[in-house]
């Protein structure tokens, strides 16, 4: 009996059976099990940029496209005259906002998944729209552990 028949195939079935299981495995998991999750209070935020619903819809919109993350969908409610929470469902995971218009303040959250969205474009967008007087912000690293990034308050605003 010639070998060299036998194993040529036994060779190539071998090789087909290993990629095609070390692609499955890539299939089975394409996406690194990590978070980003950004939260902030914004505070002594300008109070028509607060209560102007659409802008504010509008700049929450915007900070997400800039940092990098896909919107899919929105859901929001007013709370009259003028109090807003929001949603929006991300590609990524989510972003919200919660305002408290008689307080001139609002909490904002960005969560994504991985590491291709920027948390630092995103606060850069909203403080530009908001102009707030008190920046209080916690990134959490979210896998399966949580850990804090950083945390920081901005006192700029004793320098305004």
């Amino acid at each position: 009996m010639n070998r060299k028949w036998i194993c040529k195939p036994l060779v190539f079935f071998l090789l087909l059976i290993t990629s095609r299981l070390a692609a499955e495995n890539l299939h089975e998991n394409p996406y690194e099990f990590k978070g980003i999750h950004f939260l902030v209070s914004y505070c002594g935020c300008d109070l028509d940029a607060l209560t102007n619903l659409k802008g504010l819809s509008g700049a929450m919109h915007d900070a997400v496209e800039k940092s990098g993350a896909t919107i899919l969908d929105s859901c929001s409610w007013v709370f009259d005259p003028n109090g807003l929470t929001m949603v929006l469902l991300l590609s990524e995971s989510h972003a919200s906002i919660h305002t408290y218009p008689e307080h001139g303040a609002c909490f904002v959250d960005l969560f994504t998944c991985g590491e291709k969205c920027s948390s630092e474009k995103f606060d850069a967008a909203m403080q530009e729209y908001l102009k707030p007087k008190v920046v209080q912000k916690r990134t959490l690293i979210r896998n399966e552990e949580i850990q804090e990034k950083n945390s920081n308050i901005d006192w700029n605003f004793l320098l305004k």
